[in-house]
């Protein structure tokens, strides 16, 4: 009997940590601050986009903002109220308050999912001449993010590179709630049918 809870243990161990490491890639690991070098080089822009605690996603790319790690911000996301302004406008008046000049803000105000953030970021880009962007979302939320642009984007030209953030639904004790267990399973349910092409 102990033995078997031990094994128990030790794969709840295994599952736990095996996803957190997994869903969010972090680029930025062993980067105190921006420095010349390929993994740790300021970008053209930051890339953060809506859904779950938009205000978390938007605070940690004023921070790098304000860190020096790029001089432009992109907010992409459509209104969750239709009858209200974008979360890419309601993005973009979060920053200007925390003190981000309006000049160095772009946004995107159409996309309603991940994949929409990805296709039409992306002719942002393209029309800026940017050729290499942090992307900032959830930690949940990291990798499929991460997929998506990685796949709507030439590669060849613009380079992204991942900085998750840590919001009220995600930190590194997520295994503790039930919500935190639906995010967690739920995105790489939806990572599977991203690599099967169910994805929508």
């Amino acid at each position: 009997m102990k033995q078997t809870i031990i094994l128990i243990a030790g794969l709840l161990g295994f599952l736990i940590v095996g996803l957190s490491v997994y869903l969010q890639p972090n680029d930025f690991n062993l980067c105190a601050n921006p420095a010349p070098s390929e993994q740790c080089g300021a970008a053209d822009a930051i890339v953060a986009i809506s859904g779950g605690d938009t205000g978390a996603r938007t605070k940690h790319a004023v921070d790098l903002y304000k860190a020096g790690w790029a001089p432009l911000i992109i907010f992409s996301g459509a209104a969750q109220d239709k009858t209200g302004p974008s979360n890419a406008l309601a993005m973009r008046q979060i920053a200007i308050n925390g003190g981000v000049p309006s000049s160095d803000i772009l946004i995107e105000e159409y996309a309603e999912t991940t994949k929409q953030n990805a296709i039409k970021t992306n002719e942002l880009l393209e029309t800026h001449g940017i050729r290499s962007v942090i992307l900032v979302t959830s930690g949940y939320h990291q990798r499929r993010a991460s997929l998506e642009f990685h796949k709507r984007i030439d590669q060849t030209s613009i380079t992204v590179r991942n900085s998750p953030t840590s919001d009220r639904d995600w930190d590194w004790y997520w295994w503790t709630t039930p919500r935190g267990w639906w995010l967690a399973i739920g995105e790489f349910v939806k990572i599977i049918a991203f690599y099967t092409g169910a994805s929508s």
